[in-house]
């Protein structure tokens, strides 16, 4: 399994940029997990729009979904260029309906329900949902493939189920959106510091920190991180092959 950050800030894409998102890859197929701003933009520099052959929503936030409806007009202009495809699958939640009901177009894409505490095969990865703490109804994903899992916990605060989610993952690319000043004053996310607890309490092997804010100097996040986790850790780099042998 490859994973490619796309992005990696949280609320909406810096210059030149994207929202956190990641591509997945496991022999020849292509994942997305999550499409806010921007993030159209950065996967065309790794694969063709056309080659996408799945895409996984946490949840309906626009920094998680802002470049669904871009995604979905690129493949009604292959349609009429003369090069349709399948219609393209997008996982989400159908807790919020009217926006579950978006993910279908024009016969482009076809969205498919997601449900916490269940798997679902999309192409070689068996994926699994957890739910986050977070203002609206959001969910965690593992993507599992040759006994290899790598976790992301999407948005969320503190959640003693994500530890038990994320037992033991490959890697596990947690939400960091706070600074430690911040911790408890703004709902529905992770402190660096919290992001290690989770890493450690989970026993993972490696912690990768995203969804960050765009104030301050994000590595004094990734510095509370590692107070809290002793196993390597990093701030994805988008661009950067994540390699789960």
């Amino acid at each position: 399994m490859n994973i490619i950050p796309l992005g990696i800030w949280g609320g909406y894409p810096k210059a030149n940029s994207a929202t956190s998102s990641f591509l997945i890859e496991q022999d020849g197929f292509h994942c997305l997990f999550d499409c806010g701003s921007g993030v159209l933009s950065s996967l065309q520099n790794y694969i063709a729009l056309e080659q996408l052959d799945a895409v996984v929503i946490s949840h309906y936030h626009a920094d998680h979904i802002a470049d669904i409806g871009s995604l979905q007009f690129s493949r009604i202009i292959q349609y009429y260029l003369g090069q349709p495809s399948p219609a393209l699958p997008i996982y989400g939640h159908k807790q919020d309906k009217e926006q579950f009901a978006k993910l279908t177009y024009k016969e482009q894409t076809q969205g498919i329900e997601i449900q916490e505490h269940s798997s679902v095969q999309i192409g070689p990865f068996t994926v699994t949902f957890c739910p986050t703490v977070h203002p609206v109804y959001c969910l965690a994903v593992k993507f599992t493939v040759n006994g290899k899992s790598a976790v992301f916990t999407a948005d969320t605060e503190w959640s003693d189920q994500l530890v038990t989610f994320a037992q033991h993952a490959d890697i596990l690319f947690s939400e960091a959106n706070l600074y430690e000043e911040h911790l408890g004053k703004s709902p529905g996310h992770l402190a660096g510091s919290e992001a290690g607890t989770l890493a450690q309490q989970a026993s993972v092997t490696q912690l990768v920190l995203t969804h960050l804010p765009h104030h301050g100097d994000v590595s004094d996040i990734l510095y509370e991180a590692k107070k809290k986790f002793s196993g390597p850790a990093e701030i994805a780099e988008v661009g950067k092959k994540y390699e789960l042998l």
